[in-house]
């Protein structure tokens, strides 16, 4: 396999080492992205800054000064992220904001000497799943481009599996970091709520928002995730866990192909001296509700400005959301922020005895786009439904969760099971992920 397209932990001695050059690995992903602009990946790309940042890099190594396994590695941040004098699209029509600042969490990527190669594309305002509602055009499914890629994050999902980046900047509020990398089998995180600061972030709900790392694997997502988080991470290496599968609501209506792969999962780990229990979440099946009763109306206190003046510019399906937010009754925002505490102690109380939650990701494989509704075990139920069903639960709650491909259907797209940890834990997390991955 090409250098390009090696992850970052298998590249970064290299880098160091001056055996690969982060100038040849920032022009190797301008290539990939120049190859196949049909995708609809990125909605800038930075080509100059970059290469300037990489040759910058490239001294800095060669003078003795490497900062870590980042230094000189291109990596993208999804267009919902403020990178000083780029204006900030948020994958609309919307007039951007142009920040003369860095979010925090790239100010910390670039002191981590990564090379910021451009902004993804994304479901507009990241208020869907599919990356379908763009003013930039749909995110297209490389593997076939009448499929969706995931949302709400699909250009860091594709930017990914084409080899325009080794790492991006995702975010989750009901799941799109996760759902975009079950449908592009790559590996993608939610930390716990709050663990990451969403400063400099365009919201959609700030309850429920979180940022994370999107990558080729876990060893790669925790070298991100010790860059945006500043610190240096620790997890034990244990050789035996205690996993949990949430049976009810998360299992009962799921593509074959998607049921065998969490099944082969669980015998895996029973096989490698794991131990797999049955283990249930009270209240799970309020989840949806819950979600939009908070979302809906977060959503449309933030744009409600733009909303009186430029509504024409929102894509119809995000606009009519929007819309539905100003409907919902202060009383029932209210109960469904209590409620959110009751799902939080819930998962709190399925993951006593368990070191993590092990679950699908998505419950199909990767829709067509444009449909609106998809056969689920025999039922039509509404695409956007469907694949929040297995995720939004872990941004209400506020629990780590990440997405790891386990295989593929039988017509090869990528399944992915996911991993839920421990309230404040995602450290923890990764190491199991880790050991799992191994």
């Amino acid at each position: 396999m090409s250098a390009d397209l090696r992850g970052i932990v298998e590249l970064a001695p290299l880098v160091r080492s001056g055996a690969v050059s982060p100038v040849r690995l920032t022009e190797a992903c301008l290539e990939r992205i120049d190859a196949r602009p049909e995708l609809n990946a990125f909605i800038t790309v930075m080509r100059d800054r970059a290469l300037a940042e990489a040759r910058w890099a490239e001294e800095e190594i060669a003078a003795g000064q490497h900062r870590g396994p980042l230094h000189g590695i291109p990596i993208s941040v999804k267009d919902l992220v403020d990178i000083a004098g780029v204006p900030t699209t948020a994958g609309s029509a919307v007039p951007p904001r142009h920040p003369d600042a860095d979010a925090p969490i790239v100010t910390r990527l670039r002191e981590a000497g990564a090379v910021i190669i451009g902004k993804t594309n994304l479901h507009e305002f990241a208020f869907g799943t599919t990356s379908e509602e763009s003013a930039f055009g749909a995110v297209k499914n490389p593997r076939d481009v009448t499929r969706s890629a995931g949302g709400s994050s699909g250009g860091a999902a594709v930017a990914l599996l084409e080899g325009m980046c080794f790492g991006s900047v995702g975010t989750d509020t009901g799941g799109s970091i996760r759902i975009p990398s079950a449908v592009c089998g790559i590996v993608g995180l939610k930390p716990t709520y709050g663990e990451l600061t969403c400063e400099g972030v365009v919201p959609l709900s700030t309850t429920l928002d979180h940022i994370g790392p999107m990558a080729r694997s876990v060893a790669d997502i925790a070298v991100m995730f010790a860059a945006m988080k500043g610190a240096g991470l620790e997890w034990d290496s244990r050789t035996r866990y205690v996993f949990g599968v949430p049976e009810a609501y998360f299992c009962e209506r799921l593509h074959p192909d998607v049921r065998a792969a969490l099944e082969r999962t669980r015998e895996t780990l029973l096989r490698a001296g794991h131990e797999v229990r049955t283990v249930a979440i009270e209240h799970a099946s309020h989840t949806p509700d819950v979600y939009l009763h908070i979302v809906l109306p977060e959503a449309s206190w933030y744009h409600a400005g733009t909303l009186a003046t430029d509504a024409q510019r929102y894509s119809p399906g995000v606009r009519l959301r929007l819309e539905m937010g100003r409907y919902i009754l202060a009383e029932d925002y209210v109960r469904a922020l209590h409620l959110r505490t009751r799902l939080r102690r819930a998962v709190d109380q399925a993951l006593e005895g368990c070191d993590a939650l092990l679950l699908p990701s998505l419950p199909i494989p990767a829709p067509v786009l444009g449909e609106a509704s998809v056969d689920v075990d025999g039922t039509k139920e509404p695409v956007r439904a469907v694949m929040l069903r297995l995720t939004q639960l872990f941004n209400i709650s506020g629990h780590p969760a990440m997405a790891m491909p386990a295989g593929t259907t039988a017509d090869g797209w990528p399944v992915s099971v996911q991993l839920v940890g421990h309230h404040g834990q995602t450290e923890r997390l990764l190491g199991i992920a880790a050991a799992i991955e191994r």
